[in-house]
């Protein structure tokens, strides 16, 4: 009797493990997508530069799982000739003329919540996040996703003086602060949400072929 309400005990406590949500993905199959655009991005920080490196790191991941990208900044260059210079603009335009406009069977919105450097005491720590919506071309969307990522740079010396490892500590969390650097953490968001995350995009119809090359 003890040995089988241990095996009970144990079957309840792994099932009370948090696992990660599994988001509905018939949108997302019913659309089935081909081609993806992805257009310019919207900025809640403070950094001007950092819709321009966001938006040069999305067309890898997205064309790795296997989806026709239209190159950025084609999209951009179009999207300008139009009128729309802001990604706050693009954003606001029905996803249905931005769609025929490209003949995209989806569109990719991104949005930066997140993009900064802040000092604590001895250490930098860099953060960003983001926000994803994948909508059809028909306005209805099909997939949405937020992912945050946080680097602090370690000191290296490990030997020395304490005030010696002090002052390395210090110099690097001044270097991280005057110059951060931010595409690291962007590149690792965007592979874990389209690639890798629980609710990571479903292969696309040209992954089968990226394999054979």
């Amino acid at each position: 009797m003890s040995k089988l309400l241990l095996i009970l005990a144990a079957l309840f406590l792994s099932g009370c493990v948090a696992q990660p949500v599994k988001k509905d993905m018939s949108a997302f199959q019913a659309a089935a997508p081909r081609s993806i655009l992805v257009v310019p991005v919207v900025n809640k920080s403070l950094d001007v530069d950092a819709p321009n490196y966001v938006l040069a790191a999305l067309p890898v991941p997205v064309a790795e799982k296997g989806y026709y990208v239209f190159p950025v900044n084609t999209t951009k260059y179009v999207l300008e000739q139009e009128g729309f210079y802001e990604g706050e603009r693009v954003h606001e335009q029905p996803p249905e003329v931005l769609a025929r406009l490209f003949d995209a069977d989806a569109i990719l919105y991104v949005t930066i919540t997140r993009w900064d450097a802040q000092y604590v005491l001895i250490s930098t720590t860099v953060t960003v996040a983001f926000e994803y919506r994948l909508v059809s071309r028909d306005g209805t969307e099909i997939w949405r996703e937020r992912m945050q990522m946080q680097y602090t740079p370690q000191n290296n010396n490990s030997g020395g003086p304490p005030i010696a490892q002090l002052i390395g500590a210090l110099v690097n969390a001044a270097i991280a602060r005057a110059a951060p650097n931010y595409m690291p953490l962007t590149q690792q968001a965007n592979r874990q949400v389209f690639m890798f995350g629980p609710n990571a995009l479903p292969d696309g119809p040209y992954l089968e072929g990226q394999k054979k090359l």
